[in-house]
């Protein structure tokens, strides 16, 4: 006799009978979780939630990870202001279409709307999608948050957590393992591979100790090439910075912009506005030097190959500092929150150490780390490893996939036979 259940019963079974003792309710805030992914003129992601949603071909996703297939009961929770509305909830797999829909209707005032059950057939991030279908007043309405009532006990989004870092997504970094000697000279090869020059990315190649040198998707109509220095003061607010601990500007390149910036320490910033490409490696080459009256002076020069010529971005000097190369690492991270919902991904290839004595020593060895808002659970979606066909080192964050990389891993390439070919004599 056979005992078991059809499936479609199962299925029917489970979607009526989240019982009480393995269901929990948890609230999802559409500020931490949420982002308006098409006609963003339409629709805001504010301190309510979704704010000022007047378009109706504005989407809306909200994005959860959940650890299993389940059977999962949604409550939208808002604000009409006046007359009715009718949306459609969808939910669906990261980056696929919807899979299943409702339609609901909202009245003025205070609402909240429980939907019919959804199932979920497989484990990841799922995309909760808000689409406006009518309306008679001025707007959708204001959605504060999402009720998610399942027994799935690793549901992972913005919880307990700030939404500005949340919705911005983890930043996912990679130390070089350096020489013991000391290293007055870092070169660092980056390349951007296609459909990964997202707005708001900053892939830094040469990280130090005291500051960083990269490359940035500032706009549609903008990159930069940024190199900065902090402070040995302390402090988020450059203008309360002594004169003897200020970051001086020794020189800067052709077209390149120097000021001071704050809000993530403070110093020395410059900036050239440079249209690179992606597929295209870019080299940096960045040299960190003791000028012997107890200051250390710091030059970064890009190398474009659609100019063939090294190109001084800045040179640097950092008061009260005695020091040569020091934690050599790369990193890559999303400064837009609005773009954190989008995938990017940057390689890094033929690292090279140049000591004070002149020797070149490859960079073969390197570390992969992430900061708090991967530490505290609140996205899950980095990666960091080796490419071992192009023989390069990767880092890849935001975009809601789930195979994350673990802490501390350690990668290794092939060591480069040739170090660069680089006339230090005719640097500018």
């Amino acid at each position: 006799m056979n005992n078991k259940l059809p499936l479609f019963l199962l299925i029917l079974f489970f979607t009526s009978h989240l019982s009480a003792k393995e269901a929990s309710k948890k609230e999802v805030r559409l500020s931490g979780n949420a982002y308006v992914t098409a006609h963003r003129d339409g629709a805001k992601i504010g301190r309510n939630g979704v704010e000022k949603w007047t378009d109706p071909k504005s989407e809306i996703k909200t994005y959860i990870y959940f650890s299993k297939p389940q059977t999962i009961r949604v409550t939208v929770n808002g604000t009409l202001g006046e007359g009715k509305s009718r949306i459609k909830v969808g939910i669906g797999s990261q980056g696929a279409k919807l899979r299943q829909s409702q339609n609901i209707k909202l009245n003025a005032g205070e609402f909240k709307v429980e939907l019919k059950p959804f199932r979920l057939v497989e484990a990841g991030y799922a995309a909760i999608t808000l689409q406006g279908v009518s309306k008679t007043g001025s707007d959708f309405g204001e959605i504060k948050s999402l009720t998610i009532e399942s027994d799935d006990e690793k549901m992972v989004f913005v919880d307990d957590f700030a939404d500005y870092w949340g919705r911005r997504g983890p930043s996912v970094h990679l130390s070089y393992t350096m020489p013991e000697d000391s290293v007055e000279w870092f070169y660092n090869e980056v390349t951007v591979p296609l459909h990964n020059d997202v707005i708001g990315s900053y892939y830094m190649a040469n990280g130090f100790g005291e500051g960083y040198f990269g490359m940035q998707c500032n706009s549609e109509n903008e990159r930069r090439v940024l190199f900065s220095v902090w402070s040995p003061f302390e402090t988020q607010d450059p203008t309360l910075i002594p004169d003897s601990m200020k970051i001086v500007m020794l020189k800067r390149g052709e077209d390149v912009y120097t000021g001071e910036f704050g809000n993530e320490g403070s110093g020395g910033q410059s900036y050239l506005r440079y249209p690179w490409k992606i597929a295209n490696s870019y080299r940096f080459l960045t040299r960190i030097i003791p000028d012997g009256k107890g200051n250390t002076v710091y030059t970064s020069w890009f190398y474009a190959p659609e100019e063939g010529q090294w190109r001084l971005i800045a040179s640097f000097l950092r008061p009260k500092t005695n020091t040569y190369s020091t934690r050599a690492h790369s990193f890559l991270e999303n400064f837009n929150p609005e773009q954190g919902y989008l995938t990017r991904m940057v390689f890094f290839g033929n690292q090279w150490f140049r000591t004070k004595s002149g020797e070149w020593i490859p960079g073969t060895e390197s570390s992969f780390t992430y900061d708090a808002t991967a530490r505290a659970g609140a996205r899950i979606d980095y990666q960091g490893g080796y490419d071992s066909y192009s023989n390069r080192f990767f880092l890849k964050n935001c975009g809601f996939f789930h195979d994350a990389t673990r802490f501390h891993s350690k990668f290794h390439k092939r060591a480069g036979n040739q170090p660069p070919e680089i006339d230090f004599d005719r640097l500018p």
